[in-house]
């Protein structure tokens, strides 16, 4: 077969690209990843005892609407990383909403406060294990978003793993809201955020590894 035939076989053999493949991928991920990480919570931790007496406060539909918030956006720009050449655009901004807006609570929360609540209110009662249970929530969503990943052509591997860790440490942020007892603003913008931070860590180192095609 010389080379004119190969591309006329090829050329007949055209079939219409899949433009949602990727979505559908990430979108099955994503309920992957919530669906893990709320089997994992209950096991380990369950719901809050208090739960339906919580819903009444502002402060913890602001959790949730926290990490749902830079769930969609950490899931908006890792749409534009699993195509290559594709620009970032304004999902980079987006992305830095939700914890701005959480650290400008904190600190308005901490200069109403008097000088001997306000270590208190950042540390709250939970803050040892705080970070390593929203990690240990976010390792179904982050497995499900490699697998993603690997389904897509990244060519940015550290910011695609980064991507996909900080989706997982939203998600597991989402579900830990679920169990945790702490409401204070200055505790979720350190301890939460740090939480979401060690997979977002540990998807940029191995994103080089994973991710690579």
């Amino acid at each position: 077969m010389n080379t004119d035939e190969l591309i006329h076989l090829l050329a007949a053999d055209q079939r219409p690209v899949q433009t949602v493949s990727i979505e559908q991928r990430f979108a099955m991920a994503g309920a992957l990843g919530v669906a893990g990480a709320a089997a994992l919570m209950l096991a380990l931790f369950g719901l809050r005892t208090d739960l339906a007496a919580t819903l009444a406060v502002p402060m913890f539909w602001g959790k949730l609407v926290f990490a749902a918030a830079l769930a969609a956006a950490g899931l908006a720009l890792l749409h534009r990383m699993a195509r290559p050449g594709m620009p970032l655009g304004r999902s980079a901004l987006w992305l830095a909403v939700p914890p701005l807006v959480l650290w400008a609570l904190a600190v308005m929360a901490l200069a109403q406060a008097p000088a001997a609540d306000r270590v208190p209110l950042i540390l709250g009662s939970t803050w040892r294990g705080c970070p390593f249970n929203i990690a240990a929530l976010s390792v179904p969503a982050f497995a499900a978003g490699f697998w993603a990943l690997r389904g897509a052509a990244p060519t940015r591997l550290a910011w695609a793993g980064a991507g996909a860790g900080l989706l997982a440490g939203a998600l597991g942020a989402l579900v830990y809201a679920l169990h945790c007892p702490e409401m204070a603003a200055p505790f979720l913008a350190v301890w939460y955020v740090a939480g979401i931070a060690i997979p977002t860590a540990v998807g940029a180192l191995l994103g080089p590894r994973l991710l690579r095609w």
